[in-house]
């Protein structure tokens, strides 16, 4: 599972049907302070987040079972909508 923070959507008019009405956002890994890391991803939105929002996203085979998304080609989903971090150190 990664902490990711919403930086944009991808429209596609043009996609395999199965991804009809699927929102696709673009999301940017971050570190648990908050601090970018790694690549820019394109995963599916189960939760409505928005732009702006820290989330949740699975991969690989998990990001399938993500809310019927079980036969669709998926790689990344956004399984959750992060209210607040706490790091205890």
């Amino acid at each position: 599972m990664l902490l990711a923070k919403i930086v944009g959507t991808v429209v596609a008019t043009r996609k395999d049907e199965r991804l009809v009405s699927t929102k696709l956002l673009i999301a940017r890994p971050i570190d648990p302070t908050g601090k970018p890391e790694g690549n820019y991803l394109v995963a599916v939105d189960t939760v409505d987040a928005g732009y702006g929002e820290t989330v949740l996203i699975v991969s690989g085979s998990s990001a399938r079972m993500a809310a019927g998304l079980k036969e669709c080609p998926v790689d990344a989903a956004i399984v959750g909508i992060v209210d607040a971090i706490e790091i205890q150190d």
